[in-house]
Order: C-alpha cells, then sequence, then structure tokens
C-alpha cells in the first residue's frame, strides 16, 4: 500500500509530489506531459509558452516551491500596459489618458472616465479586504475574498458601457476565463488589483520558461510518475482509498492511505464515486471557461517597436492579450538578439469561438490580426503553434463563495487541490498542493 496517491501532475499536484517526495507516493497524469496549463518549450535563449506566463512574487507559496526546487523567476520588465484600438498603438504614458489618445466617440470617453474611476476606487477597496489577518488560515482567507461583492456580476457593476468603453475592460476582466457578464464583481476588480499590484500580484518570470518548473519536479519524481495514465475511479473506504486507472492498455488497481486529487474540479467529481451529495453537487457548480493560444517564434535582427514591452492589451481583436516572452532575455542583452517570442491568448468567449476551429484558421485569423496591430510581423515568423485548453480556469461568479466551505471541509481520506479551490490562480494551485500536503505528513507521521 502507498502512503499517497496524487491524481493529476499540473501545478497543484506536482505542488503536493514535490514536499510528499520523502514518503512512498505515486503520481497519475492522464496527459502525456505534466504542468497542465503550464506548458512552454525552449528555443534557443528564448522559450514559446502557451498557458501560465506570471507567478507570485517574495514571500508566496510560488516562490517557496520555486527556492525549493531551484528555479529563478524575476520580476516583469517593460511596459503591461500597452494597448492596441481603433488602429492605434500605445505603447507608454499614463492609462487614465489613454481615451484622449485613441480614436472614439466623446460617449465613450466620459463613460470610460466614470467607469475607470468607480473600478480604481473598488480596487482600493479591495486592496483593504484582501490584506492578511493575524491567525487566519488560508481558506479563511479566501473565503473573505470569495464574499468581497459576489452578489452581482462585473458588467452589472459597470453598468451599460458603450462599444469602446466596454471594449478596453473586456480583455483584462476576461482573462478570468469569465465574460464581464458572468464573473463576480469582486473578481474582476480583483484581476483589475492583481495586475496593478506589482507587489503581491502575478509580476515574475520564471527563466527558461515555466516548464522548467515542471520538469524539474518531474525529473526528481521519475518512475513515481506515470504519464498517459487514464484514471477511472477513486473509492475511499475506512482505512484505505483505491485507486483504478489504465495505462499501456492494462488495468490497474493501487491502494494507499490518502489521495490527493489534483485534477479540474468537473473531473474530480466525475471519478471519485462516494463523496457526499453536498460535496460532489459543489464540485459541479464550479463554473470553467475556455482559452485557446498561440506561441509564435520570430527571426528579425533589428530593433523592434515591442522591444520594452511585455503586454499587449488588444480589445476588438481575436485575442484579448499579446505577451511579449522573450522581453526579460532582451532586457538583459546588451545588444539586441535575433529574433523574439509571443504569445496571443483567447480566453472566455473568443477562446469558446475558436475551439472547433483548425489550428491553421486560428492561425491565419491570429496573424491577420498581428499584422493590423504590427505591419509586417508575419513575415517574421519562423513558427508558430496552437494550443487549446476547453477547461481553461475556473472563475469566480456570483454566489460562489456560497459553496466554499463545502469544498474546504475535511473529506477523510481525500483531500482537494486546485486553483479552482481559491482566486489566485497559479498561487492558490501551490498554496492547495502544499496544505493538502501538509495535513497529510502529519497524520502519516502521527501514525
Amino acid at each position: 500500500m502507498r502512503d499517497v496517491v496524487v491524481v493529476g501532475a499540473g501545478l497543484a499536484g506536482l505542488s503536493a509530489a514535490w514536499k510528499l517526495q520523502e514518503y512512498d507516493i505515486e503520481v497519475i497524469e492522464y496527459a502525456d506531459r505534466t504542468g497542465g496549463r503550464i506548458h512552454s518549450e525552449k528555443r534557443g535563449d528564448y522559450w514559446l509558452n502557451w498557458g501560465g506566463h506570471v507567478y507570485a512574487g517574495e514571500g508566496s507559496a510560488t516562490d517557496n516551491l520555486f527556492k525549493s526546487v531551484g528555479v529563478s523567476a524575476e520580476p516583469v520588465p517593460g511596459t503591461l500596459s500597452a494597448m492596441s484600438l481603433n488602429g492605434k498603438l500605445l505603447l507608454n504614458g499614463r492609462v487614465e489618458f489613454y481615451p484622449f489618445r485613441v480614436p472614439m466617440s466623446w460617449k465613450s470617453r466620459i463613460s470610460l472616465l466614470f467607469a475607470g474611476a468607480k473600478v480604481r476606487l473598488a480596487v482600493m477597496k479591495y486592496g483593504k479586504a484582501a490584506e492578511h489577518r493575524k491567525g487566519e488560515t488560508y481558506f479563511e482567507y479566501q473565503q473573505r475574498i470569495l464574499e468581497f461583492m459576489n452578489d452581482k456580476t462585473f458588467s452589472e457593476f459597470t453598468g451599460d458601457l458603450p462599444e469602446d468603453a466596454d471594449a478596453i475592460f473586456r480583455p483584462t476582466v476576461s482573462r478570468s476565463t469569465g465574460n464581464p457578464e458572468e464573473i463576480s464583481a469582486g473578481a474582476g476588480i480583483g484581476y483589475f488589483h492583481m495586475i496593478w499590484n506589482k507587489k503581491e500580484g502575478l509580476s515574475r518570470n520564471i527563466i527558461g520558461g515555466p516548464s522548467v518548473l515542471t520538469e524539474k519536479i518531474s525529473g526528481a519524481l521519475g518512475e513515481r510518475l506515470k504519464l498517459s495514465a487514464k484514471v477511472e475511479r477513486v473509492v475511499q473506504y475506512d482505512n484505505y482509498v483505491s485507486v483504478t486507472y489504465i495505462k499501456d492498455g492494462e488495468r490497474r488497481t493501487i491502494e494507499a492511505e490518502y489521495v490527493i486529487m489534483a485534477t479540474p474540479a468537473p473531473i474530480t467529481k466525475l471519478i471519485v464515486e462516494n463523496f457526499e451529495k453536498d460535496l460532489s453537487q459543489a464540485l459541479g457548480e464550479i463554473k470553467y471557461g475556455p482559452h485557446v493560444s498561440a506561441a509564435f517564434l520570430t527571426d528579425e535582427t533589428d530593433e523592434q517597436v515591442w522591444d520594452d514591452v511585455y503586454a499587449f492589451a488588444t480589445p476588438k481583436r481575436s485575442f484579448d492579450i499579446f505577451i511579449h516572452s522573450s522581453n526579460i532575455v532582451h532586457s538583459k542583452s546588451s545588444e539586441r538578439k535575433q529574433g523574439s517570442t509571443f504569445m496571443t491568448f483567447s480566453p472566455a468567449a473568443r477562446g469558446r469561438h475558436l475551439l472547433d476551429k483548425t489550428d491553421e484558421e486560428i492561425l491565419e485569423m491570429y496573424l491577420k490580426d498581428l499584422n493590423e496591430i504590427l505591419p509586417g510581423f508575419e513575415e517574421k515568423v519562423i513558427e508558430a503553434k496552437v494550443e487549446k485548453f476547453p477547461l481553461g480556469s475556473a472563475y469566480v461568479y456570483p454566489g460562489r463563495a456560497g459553496i466554499q466551505a463545502c469544498l474546504t471541509e475535511n473529506k477523510g481520506r481525500i483531500f482537494l487541490a486546485g486553483d479552482y479551490l481559491g482566486t489566485l490562480y497559479t498561487e492558490t494551485a501551490v498554496q492547495t498542493g502544499f496544505k493538502a500536503s501538509d495535513e497529510i505528513e502529519q497524520l502519516l507521521e502521527r501514525k
């Protein structure tokens, strides 16, 4: 009998496995690689990236994981608030003045100013609400954050906006993979807070690409990691948990003292057979939005307008944001290196619209938009690849706070981990992976 079986080798599962690696563990992953929505590939000094690209800073659980594994991460350099709208490319300047620098109607400008002031005030309130309190547990903290303005959608909070005003807010809010009409007002405000708060938000790049982290953990696990293995059922008994999975055409059943379910909520609900009815129902109420992304490698040799920019917001395009992945490499070079790498990101409704299209169709749409934003871009591209994530991320909807207690209470011998258990994306994944492993370690040591 194993000490622990971890089902799922995304960031949450790998974080838990890393802390439990001194025990008799087994990690089972359905895909042929680890990392889940963290996926990058090296290209010389650069890396192509399709998933999570920024991570929490000093003092976070993510930072502790980085240091323990031996991964380097540095603050994102360059401009984070560039924007392309209505034929105008803005690379610098105060965001508050963007409405006066982009072609749009005065009605849109005035609506945007009023809505922007409303959002900024709410972000200040969110910042105070998000301050940690002495003696507060992680899940108590997350419960408070989930309850912040959880009674209405972000669209209801801002009110009806003219097209251009709505277009400027939408790319930021929808990065959560929920549309402004779907996510809670508090979640939308929290996303703005996370972007603007460089100290506590997601603000660092992993040097070498995000998969450096997941690959190092996978290497340490060795043969205890089973890839391309489909878990069919997980059953909890009084003294153990059984896990049945198929690998290489063979059905296998293993037993363990404890199991960590680090899979998306609907998958967890599907394969764990004897959860309590209320927990199973709560898992079914978690809402996910898709995202589609593409990575591009270019071969230019001269300076480009993007050299000092990390992120472009791209309203009204086939993607909501354009990330300059190689920015951190260029920022460290005394001479301009050849080439660059980029990521386009289409979440929520835009991603849903692309899921059924072929990779070729998606790239054609992306490159058309990129050429209009950055003339001649396609001529510089030497590699491009699309990746689709139907279960992109869980987003917080009005009423989501009501099921948090059910999701985080004791489950006997089965522990849950994953970003759907909180509001901080990759940081929540690491936090919940650590929490599950810590509780299991205490139980094993006590035994």
